[in-house]
């Protein structure tokens, strides 16, 4: 091998496993809490995904699953999510894009998440009423998480 290629070899050897690496280095609890919300953040979706799809007419109108996915925002929204953000369970553990904003204001990611509450609530309120009222509550859902996600999420590059 010649001396040029084992340099290379490392470096591409490191890339694979630098993120693997970085990773092991986290506390158990720490991953676990990261794996656990983002589940809820994929659960979240899955149900946005549902009743977006509708409002955007990729999806028929379904008044009794629009009804349901809202009604599962609304459970999402209210289970608590304390656990899921130990300090340490930031950008920097290399297994999520959360800020440190996050714990540097929690008062102001509190005010995001009763905004949720109250929007996933309005949401279901009219669901069932037809795909334009689920459009125009859909907005607000989505101008919630959007408003946490650019404060409190970093971006991809």
């Amino acid at each position: 091998m010649s001396s040029f290629s084992r340099p290379v070899l490392f470096a591409a050897a490191m890339g694979v496993a630098a993120p693997a690496f970085a990773e092991s280095h986290v506390d158990p609890a720490i991953a676990g809490a990261i794996a656990a919300r983002q589940a809820h953040m994929q659960l979240y979706a899955h149900n946005l995904g549902i009743v977006g799809g509708m409002a955007q007419g990729e999806i028929e109108y379904d008044a009794e699953m629009a009804t349901t996915a809202a009604a599962d925002l609304v459970a999402l929204s209210q289970i608590s999510e304390q656990a899921y953000w130990p300090e340490g369970s930031d950008n920097s553990t290399g297994m999520t894009r959360a800020l440190p904003a996050i714990w540097e204001s929690p008062e102001g990611f509190a005010e995001h998440r009763a905004d949720l509450i109250e929007n996933a609530m309005a949401l279901e309120a009219v669901a069932g009423d037809g795909v334009e009222a689920l459009g125009g509550a859909l907005r607000g859902i989505g101008g919630t998480c959007g408003a946490c996600h650019r404060e409190y999420r970093a971006r991809d590059n």
